[in-house]
C-alpha cells in the first residue's frame, strides 16, 4: 500500500542546470538569440490584446508626436505616439501580429501548392508534368512584385485577398524541391518496396515519400517566411497592403516617412521589428539547413 505521508521527490538542481547548460549550448549564440527574439514576437502577436496598453485606433490630438522615453518622452507612451496621438507601442503590438499572420499563412499556403505540385508532377509524368514545369517558369520569369501591383490595383485589396496573394510567392521553390526530391525517392528501395507491398500512391507519398524530403521543406519555408514579410512591408509602403483602420510593420513604416525628420520613432520602431525578425529567422534557417540537409553532411 503507498505511504501517502512519504515525501514527495525533489528535483535535483544540478540535473536542472545541466538540462538547462545543456540546451543553452546546443545552438550558437546567434541562432539563440534569434530563437529568442522569434519567442518574444510570437507573445506579442498571441497575446496582443492583452498587452496592448491602449486602443491601436484610438487617438489624441493633444498627445499626438509625443517622443519616446529616452528621447523626453512619458512613461504612458514609452515608443511615443504618431500625427494623431495614436500610441505607437499598441500600434506596433498590433502591427507584428497582422504581420506574422500574413507572414505565416503565406507561407503555408505556398509550401502546400508548391509541393502538391511538385509530388504531381514527379507521379504522372509525360504531359501534367510538362505543363507544371511550363508553370514553374512562368512563375520564376516574372517579378512577383509586378504581378502583386497589378492584381491589388486591378481587383481591389482585402485580408484574403492579400493573403492569398502571398501564397504565391515562391511556391515554385516548394514544385521544384518536392519534384526532384521525389523521383529520387522513387529510384530508392523503400519506395518501390512499399509498392510491390499493394500500397496506393496516396500512401506512398504521403507516408513514406513526404516524411523523407520534410526536412528539407521545413529549412526553404524559413527562408520563405522573412522574404514573406518584406514582400509585405514593402507593398503596404506603397500603399497596396494592409488598408486602415488595420496595421502592419509595413503600413507604420509608410505613414512614418511624412514625419522622419520631426518623429522618426514613428518609423523607426517597426522597421527595427522588421530587420531583426527576418534576421533571426534567416539565422534559425540556416542553422537549420546546416544540421537538417543530408547533402552538407
Amino acid at each position: 500500500m503507498t505511504d501517502i505521508t512519504a515525501p514527495l521527490p525533489v528535483e535535483n538542481p544540478a540535473s536542472t542546470r545541466r538540462v538547462l547548460r545543456r540546451f543553452f549550448t546546443a545552438f550558437p549564440p546567434g541562432v539563440l538569440l534569434g530563437l529568442v527574439w522569434i519567442g518574444l514576437m510570437l507573445v506579442l502577436a498571441l497575446g496582443a490584446d492583452l498587452l496592448t496598453p491602449y486602443s491601436f485606433t484610438a487617438f489624441d490630438l493633444k498627445a499626438r508626436l509625443q517622443p519616446p522615453i529616452g528621447m523626453g518622452g512619458a512613461l504612458n507612451h514609452a515608443l511615443g505616439t504618431d500625427e494623431l496621438g495614436r500610441d505607437v507601442l499598441s500600434r506596433l503590438i498590433m502591427s507584428i501580429r497582422m504581420s506574422l499572420l500574413i507572414a505565416f499563412f503565406g507561407t503555408l499556403i505556398a509550401a502546400t501548392l508548391g509541393t502538391a505540385l511538385g509530388l504531381a508532377a514527379a507521379h504522372f509524368r509525360g504531359r501534367i508534368e510538362s505543363v507544371i514545369l511550363v508553370l514553374i517558369d512562368f512563375q520564376a520569369s516574372m517579378p512577383f512584385m509586378i504581378i502583386a501591383l497589378s492584381v491589388l490595383a486591378f481587383f481591389g485589396n482585402s485580408v484574403t485577398l492579400f493573403v492569398v496573394l502571398m501564397g504565391f510567392h515562391s511556391w515554385e521553390r516548394y514544385a521544384r524541391i518536392s519534384r526532384g526530391l521525389a523521383l529520387a525517392a522513387n529510384e530508392q528501395g523503400y519506395a518501390a518496396a512499399v509498392r510491390q507491398l499493394g500500397a496506393g500512391s496516396a500512401r506512398i507519398y504521403g507516408r513514406h515519400v513526404l516524411p523523407n524530403i520534410a526536412s528539407t521543406l521545413i529549412v526553404s519555408m524559413t527562408l520563405t517566411f522573412p522574404e514573406i514579410i518584406l514582400l509585405e512591408s514593402g507593398l503596404s509602403f506603397l500603399g497596396l497592403g494592409v488598408q486602415p483602420p488595420l496595421t502592419s510593420l509595413g503600413n507604420m513604416v509608410g505613414y512614418g516617412r511624412e514625419y522622419i525628420t520631426r518623429a522618426p520613432w514613428i518609423m523607426l520602431a517597426p522597421s527595427a521589428v522588421i530587420v531583426l525578425t527576418t534576421l533571426s529567422i534567416s539565422m534559425l534557417g540556416d542553422w537549420l539547413r546546416d544540421r537538417l540537409d543530408p547533402t552538407l553532411k
